[in-house]
């Protein structure tokens, strides 16, 4: 079964201006996630998707391969869909653009399940929370899972939500609280499909896309790992990340 990872980068953007091309330790970011892209070991091919010229002259300089979309997409699974009808493949993996130090191995984490099972239409990926202020966090999105593991509910509320209340340091590594990590695996026929359907209220209430899907029966699988985000959402968080690749090495 061939799986091919697309990742998405955008010059515009309203926060961080010309993101991908940030530079860390002197290349530039969409590089970093490229290089730890393509070494993860069940995805076949590896493909930027970017509007910009810019972005696409200098994944061509370091050896990438560009797909160029259209500038109008809503989002970055339309932006998929679009290179999902030019490109042949089974599975698409959509890698977030401002993950520099994305680990090769929860990308093929989050594709096995489709592979095994073809009940599933999409694929994602979560971690435990132990920390009660991101547990309470809005912009920490959590996910509520079945006992196989599938999606049940996303939200930015605190969920699952104890009814005496009492969630604390000590009592919240206990629970079953996990943060969704936004990496996606989609069947091609379910990404063609995906744009097609109208914002569902709950997406549009919590601003989560990947409602959309729940609320038209789709199925998606998420996967435990034990991995840390480091995304990258401001100029001052480049500083973290290096500050990271110095202490642990470029193969953290």
């Amino acid at each position: 079964m061939k799986v091919v990872a697309i990742i998405p980068a955008r010059y515009a953007s309203t926060r961080f201006p010309g993101k991908p091309l940030a530079q860390i330790l002197g290349r530039p970011m969409i590089q970093w996630v490229w290089e730890r892209t393509v070494r993860a070991s069940l995805v076949s091919r590896t493909l930027v998707a970017t509007d910009d010229s810019r972005i696409a002259e200098v994944v061509n300089g370091f050896g990438g391969e560009v797909v160029m979309t259209r500038p109008d997409h809503p989002s970055g699974t339309d932006r998929l869909a679009e290179v999902a009808q030019k490109v042949e493949s089974d599975l698409f993996v959509n890698v977030q653009g401002d993950e520099p130090l994305i680990d090769p191995q929860i990308i093929d984490a989050a594709v096995q399940p489709l592979l095994a099972n073809p009940e599933y239409e999409m694929g994602t990926l979560k971690s435990p929370i132990s920390d009660q202020a991101d547990y309470r966090n809005p912009n920490v999105v959590k996910v509520v899972t079945g006992l196989e593991g599938q999606a049940l509910y996303f939200s930015r509320a605190s969920i699952p939500f104890r009814r005496d209340g009492k969630v604390d340091e000590e009592t919240i590594g206990r629970l079953p609280v996990f943060r969704h990590i936004g990496l996606y695996v989609y069947r091609k026929e379910a990404l063609l499909a995906y744009p097609t359907l109208p914002v569902s209220p709950l997406e549009g209430l919590e601003q989560l896309e990947q409602l959309r899907a729940l609320e038209n029966g789709w199925s998606i699988m998420t996967v435990t790992v034990d991995s840390e985000s480091h995304g990258v959402d401001t100029p001052e968080d480049l500083q973290r990340i290096e500050e990271l690749v110095r202490r642990h090495g470029r193969g953290m």
